[in-house]
């Protein structure tokens, strides 16, 4: 099959393809993509479920650890007041890991802007492809409408006007034959008349789906930086409930990081596999949902010389027949309008008819061959296979760095926090504040003088 115009599978696409799949029970799966097929469904639900299990391993990692740091630590000297050694890069680790974890926000905000902007192509070109398809539809209508209406008036009344030239009424009822013959063709024209499958519908149901990933990804990237910030704060400022508050963010935003770790494995790799040969796929599943014949649907979505177009025939007879009519004009013209005057408002009326339609007759010629939804086919695999897939790709990159980033400070907050003075939560009250603790004891102090 021959691929879309500008369209190639990436490497990336490729090297997806290639992964090895397996179902729950661990049996090879072939990576053609197959998503009605149960195999085919546990085979993704597998890479997903592996960032299920990373996420197990690092809690169990960080808890492990943070069992050891509480019940081995050794006991500090009584009146000791300077930090244990080890206690700076305890805190700069910390700060790495979150600096680390804003470059992956970074990443993440570039791979969901990637991401929408394939899908926003993928719409647009199924809005293209309907509109193309609305256009053939309604010339048909209106060129059928149009010769109906020349037949039913125009013809009508020149044959009464005719009658005496038994002739030039022949040639009238030609001229109407010719026209209901050109009629009946173009009906067989309109091939998407009445099909179910709408891609208006589809490119809506697209855009739906796409706006709450996109706000739900800005949500999650937000959530991220927010928590980054206030623990640098919170470091900054030596403010224990700052810290304990974001350490529970910060196990909150790893879980939805691997989540969205294994979401986007799992449409990574169908992606690729789709991408891989998407022309079969799509050429079964819309001959499903439509109903057409094979003849089309391979005309448009191959378009190729090795492939005819189905509608020659039909536009070929339309064409002679619309050129038999306009020779049958000429001639009523010359020989019944200097005979029968009456008739040349009827013979006027009838070429304008045949003026406008043949003009949309070279509009319909246009409109239904193969080139112009081809190319829509193609810029929706383009956004579908490029922008999307490495936007999936980047996303993947930030979660991957906000699962490390996040595992490493739940493991240093708590000894960096061990490491904070016991008065920072009051650091910044009044010293003439009768709350503050110190002010508190020099009043108890004073009362005792007196």
């Amino acid at each position: 099959m021959g691929a879309p115009p500008g369209y190639r599978p990436s490497a990336w696409v490729h090297l997806l393809h290639q992964l090895p799949r397996a179902d729950f029970q661990l049996r090879p799966v072939p990576s053609a993509f197959a998503p009605q097929e149960r195999e085919y469904q546990q085979a993704l639900l597998l890479v997903a479920a592996l960032a299920g299990l990373g996420l197990g391993l690092s809690l169990i990692f960080i808890a492990v650890y943070l069992i050891r740091f509480c019940c081995c630590r050794p006991p500090e000297p009584p009146g000791a007041k300077s930090p244990p050694p080890g206690g700076g890069c305890v805190t700069w680790n910390c700060i790495a890991a979150l600096l680390v974890g804003c470059a992956g926000i970074g990443v993440g905000f570039y791979g969901n802007s990637e991401t929408s902007d394939g899908v926003s192509q993928l719409s647009s070109a199924l809005l293209h492809a309907n509109h193309t398809l609305t256009a053939i539809d309604h010339l048909v209508l209106e060129m059928v409408e149009r010769l109906d209406e020349a037949v039913r008036t125009e013809l009508t009344t020149l044959e009464e006007v005719l009658t005496q030239r038994t002739e030039l009424v022949a040639a009238a009822r030609g001229a109407r034959r010719q026209a209901e013959t050109v009629g009946q063709q173009l009906q067989g024209l309109a091939f998407w008349r009445g099909v179910p499958l709408s891609p208006l519908q589809v490119a809506e149901d697209v855009s739906f789906v796409e706006e709450y990933r996109w706000l739900a990804y800005v949500l999650l990237l937000l959530l991220e930086l927010l928590v980054c910030l206030f623990t640098l704060l919170g470091l900054a400022r030596q403010s224990k409930w700052l810290v304990i508050v974001m350490t529970v963010m910060s196990l909150l935003v790893l879980v939805l990081s691997w989540g969205s770790m294994g979401l986007e494995a799992a449409t990574a790799v169908g992606l690729s596999d789709f991408c891989s040969s998407p022309d079969s796929y799509i050429l079964n599943l819309t001959q499903e949902e439509t109903g057409l014949g094979s003849d089309i649907l391979n005309y448009y979505f191959l378009c190729n010389q090795a492939v005819s177009n189905p509608f020659q025939q039909r536009l070929t007879l339309s064409q002679r027949a619309l050129a038999n009519i306009h020779s049958q004009l000429q001639g009523l013209e010359r020989e019944a309008v200097p005979q029968f005057p009456s008739a040349q408002k009827p013979v006027l009326s009838l070429e304008e008819t045949l003026n406008v339609t043949e003009g949309n007759f070279h509009q319909l010629v246009a409109l239904l061959h193969c080139r112009g939804l081809h190319k829509d086919y193609g810029s929706a695999l383009r956004g579908l296979c490029e922008d999307t897939l490495e936007g999936l790709l980047f996303l993947l990159l930030f979660s991957l760095l906000s699962a490390g980033a996040l595992a490493t400070v739940l493991c240093s907050l708590p000894r960096a926090w061990a490491l904070f003075p016991p008065s920072d939560d009051y650091e910044d009250t009044d010293d003439d504040d009768p709350f503050n603790p110190q002010e508190s004891k020099r009043f108890v102090q004073w009362q005792s003088s007196i």
